[in-house]
């Protein structure tokens, strides 16, 4: 029992390895295990395949009056079984993919309202959407906007700040 409770140990010290250096067994020998099996090789695999092995066959091993053979292939399923589920989870977080982070280069041509009046070549505010969220940015103007004013963005100078001209009705 004491080997296989010293294989559980080893999978979840193996797992600790794979949380803090994700990926390094996939990058040894050069690179030739990279995506060998798509990613069943993976530390969070083998850690997961290891540590139920050892903890499902101790176990059966201590809790039956069954022998070693059968506390070993009661542990073996366990193990495949928690590999089989590291693999699909790992899978599944691999392709949640995200939208792009918006930049300011993604205002331009978007509508608006003045919140604070913008004088001649000076600076106001603005209200804008970017990314489904309001943002309250500075703005310049060639020409004087009234609050409340519709405005057009037409560049991004920071990324606080954005260039804009009202909308002509």
């Amino acid at each position: 029992m004491t080997v296989f409770l010293g294989l559980g140990i080893a999978g979840i010290a193996l797992l600790a390895f794979a949380l803090i250096f994700d990926g390094i067994f996939e990058g040894l020998f050069g690179g030739v295990l990279d995506g060998f099996f798509n990613g069943l090789l993976s530390l969070p695999v083998v850690a997961g395949f290891v540590s139920m092995f050892g903890f499902g066959s101790a176990i059966v091993l201590g809790s039956t009056g069954w022998g070693v053979g059968v506390a070993a292939g009661v542990g073996a399923a366990a193990g495949i079984a928690a590999a089989w589920l590291a693999w699909r989870f790992s899978r599944a977080l691999m392709r949640d993919q995200t939208d792009a982070t918006p930049r300011g280069d993604d205002l331009i041509g978007t509508s608006g309202s003045v919140v604070t009046a913008i004088p001649a070549d000076g600076y106001g505010e603005v209200l804008l959407r970017l990314g489904g969220h309001l943002v309250k940015l500075s703005a310049k103007s060639a020409e004087p906007v009234a609050r409340g004013a519709e405005i057009w963005v037409e560049a991004s100078l920071s990324s606080t700040s954005v260039a804009v001209r009202p909308v002509e009705r």
